[in-house]
């Protein structure tokens, strides 16, 4: 497993020319950015997307969370974030279409609305001639369930590992500015995400490769 320090300069620089290789093979490829809730993947994703400048085209894993309304019906409400949370089998079911793109229309990925906190249909059009899809997410590696399939429908995957004490801060700012007080921010965040958060360092050994932030 090789391991790259992600805050460097020359490693942020290793990790858009590993991206760009994979962009480069001639077929669509399709890279997963895995970590726990908070270690920065939809930064990461971004960076890369915007570095490969039109070849790479970015659809969260989030965009797959169940509807409000579901969750209250599941009796899961209090748990959102949480691996049944998901609709795992929709998300892969997107890989492996993103995977054959038609060479003619685009595919369309769901976005996640951090104001609303809703999954938004159709939001995101991954184009026929984009060479890069990356996706990232907390649950990318998990080898049980629903989760099961999704490792082997990327061509590569990437597990972020961030100071916790670090993470903790980034996630209860986050819950803050979404409209939790801070109370309530901090208890979300020990109770629901913290938990996620160790169920997906299970994962890490699934990982190609380890970013260090």
């Amino acid at each position: 497993m090789d391991i790259v320090d992600g805050m460097s300069t020359g490693g942020q620089a290793a990790l858009i020319e590993r991206a760009r290789a994979l962009a480069d093979t001639g077929r669509r490829r399709v890279l997963g950015i895995a970590g726990p809730p908070g270690a920065g993947k939809s930064t990461l994703a971004q960076r890369l997307v915007a570095a490969l400048d039109g070849r790479a085209a970015l659809v969260p894993m989030d965009g797959f969370h169940l509807a409000a309304a579901e969750l209250d019906r599941l009796g899961r409400a209090d748990r959102k974030g949480a691996p049944d949370t998901f609709d795992a089998a929709g998300y892969a079911a997107l890989l492996r279409r993103l995977r054959d793109p038609d060479p003619v229309h685009p595919v369309y990925a769901p976005a996640f609305d951090r104001a609303l906190e809703e999954p938004v249909a159709g939001a995101l059009p991954v184009p026929p001639g984009v060479e890069l899809v990356v996706t990232e997410g907390s649950y990318l590696l998990l080898d049980d369930g629903p989760w099961a399939p999704v490792r082997g429908l990327l061509d590569e995957a990437w597990f972020l590992d961030i100071d916790p004490e670090e993470r903790v801060h980034r996630l209860v700012e986050r819950h803050v500015r979404f409209g939790k007080p801070p109370s309530r921010a901090r208890e979300w965040v020990a109770r629901s995400d913290e938990a996620n958060a160790r169920l997906v360092e299970g994962s890490r050994d699934r990982a190609a490769l380890i970013v260090r932030l």
